[in-house]
Parts: structure tokens; sequence; C-alpha cells
């Protein structure tokens, strides 16, 4: 017997773009994490210490301001887990060389060893999960693009 309640907007959850999301979101960072267990750092600190790394590699100078930025990922958090990392001997933060209010952050040996080889595991969990898109990845990234931009 079909429900007078027509709360949603659809017959079925799988019409529901966000609910999707959602479920792909949850198992995509579920193996994620897995696969960052042995190199002990969280998803976020992945994130920060391979874009730390990613911006160097481009020559730029990084401030946590930069990395907030860059990985859309608030100041406050920002800060807490690069504190942990540091903490953990991954990175070192200092003054920045022009601007008092700011911290430029790099990271240290063992901070480049660890994520050199995250990377690769990340890397390769993600051409595995991703591979079902095959010629379509492109677009896929774009229409993500598209959506990262929903908010400027």
């Amino acid at each position: 017997m079909k429900s007078e309640d027509n709360t949603f907007g659809f017959d079925k959850a799988e019409d529901s773009s966000g609910f999707l999301l959602w479920q792909v979101t949850n198992l995509w960072q579920r193996e994620i994490k897995k696969a960052l267990e042995k190199f002990d750092l969280t998803h976020s600190q992945f994130v920060l210490l391979a874009s730390i790394h990613w911006l160097s590699l481009k020559n730029q100078e990084v401030t946590q301001v930069v990395l907030s930025s860059h990985t859309k990922i608030d100041p406050m958090t920002t800060s807490t887990v690069l504190r942990t990392l540091q903490t953990k001997g991954l990175l070192k933060r200092q003054e920045h060389s022009t601007d008092t209010r700011a911290k430029s952050v790099a990271l240290t040996d063992e901070g480049k060893k660890i994520i050199k080889q995250a990377v690769v595991a990340v890397e390769k969990f993600d051409d595995a999960f991703f591979s079902s898109l095959g010629a379509k990845t492109k677009d896929f990234n774009k229409k993500l693009m598209t959506l990262l931009n929903y908010s400027k």
C-alpha cells in the first residue's frame, strides 16, 4: 500500500543525488582510512601533508591560510591538525618571513618520507576505486569541480 505522506521528492532513494553522494563518500572515506592506517595518519592529516608537499613542489610559500584555502579545511581545524603533525615531527611551523601574522609550514625529512609513501598508497586505492568510471573519469572530475564552485 502506498503511503499518503509525500515528505520526499523522490520515489526511490537512489534518485537523490545528495543521498548517493553521501553513500559514495562514506564508502570512499572508510577505504581511505584503511589505506592510511599503516602510516598512522588520519585523512585530514594526509590531505594537509600532501598539500604542503604539492604546493612546495610548485614553489609556493606554504602558510596555514594557503593550506586552508587549498584544502577547503576550515582555518581552525587546519591549525589544530598542523599542531598534531608538528608534535609527530612531520612538519615545522615558523614565523612567516614578511607577514608577522602568518605561519610558514614545511615538511621535515620524516614528513617527506611518510607523505611520499602515503601518496603512493592513496593513489593506488583511488585508481582502483574510480576504475569503474573508465574513460568517464575526466568528465566526473569536471562535474566535481562544478560542485566545488557552488558556493563561490
